[in-house]
């Protein structure tokens, strides 16, 4: 723990416990202590109490009557209708992104995606998730709507979650395909983009739905592990 964890504001300990959960390190159906999350974050039980309630608001927690909080299970059918949502809105952000992009988000793309090509050629696979996000983020910002932008933010971190079991299958390829929008944007061309971006959360989607027919025929002996 860094001396500098006991100053967490309860929206940076809220995001350092989401990006937790989205990576795997609390289970689904874990209890989530106030206690052994205050001394695993270094801060104090109030702000972990606050961040459980938005982690609540938001459905990556919930609370049993005289159980306490748990990690929630992201079901079939919310991973199904976040999928769809996704592919829905993406390949319009991306559309008005190659015409509306400014230099500087074009920029903040590129170098998220040399990032993200970084990490997985170095195996830094915990990395991605937040990285991805963030991409995404932009690339809403891109289109110059604060509708979209506000859209994709409320859906980001959840969708993050659903991406998760894609690695480290296709970490390489999705990335790759990060640089492919990279260059749609680049040469202006909005059908390019929006088709780009289509066949990107095709894939992904893809590759979710194999890993859940994966993980549905495997043994239940526990050997299995998670992609993320």
């Amino acid at each position: 723990m860094t001396s500098t964890a006991g100053r967490m504001t309860p929206h940076q300990l809220c995001r350092a416990i989401r990006d937790d959960i989205i990576r795997g390190a609390y289970a689904p159906g874990q209890r989530l202590t106030e206690d052994a999350l205050a001394e695993h974050y270094g801060v104090s039980r109030v702000p972990v109490r606050e961040a459980l309630r938005t982690l609540e608001a938001e459905g990556f927690a919930s609370s049993r009557p005289y159980a306490g909080v748990f990690v929630a299970a992201l079901t079939e059918d919310e991973a199904a209708d976040l999928l769809e949502i996704r592919a829905r809105l993406e390949p319009l952000c991306a559309s008005r992104a190659a015409v509306r992009r400014t230099p500087e988000q074009l920029g903040r793309l590129k170098e998220l995606t040399a990032l993200g090509q970084d990490a997985v050629r170095a195996g830094r696979l915990d990395e991605l998730a937040r990285l991805n996000s963030r991409f995404h983020e932009v690339l809403a910002e891109a289109s110059g709507s604060t509708l979209l932008a506000q859209l994709i933010m409320q859906l980001s971190w959840k969708i993050a979650w659903v991406y998760s079991v894609e690695l480290p299958r296709r970490a390489s390829d999705s990335w790759h395909e990060h640089e492919q929008i990279c260059a749609a944007l680049e040469a202006g061309d909005p059908e390019r983009a929006g088709a780009v971006v289509t066949a990107h959360i095709a894939h992904a989607a893809s590759a979710y739905r194999f890993r859940q027919r994966t993980e549905d025929t495997a043994p239940q002996d526990g050997s299995a592990s998670r992609a993320s």
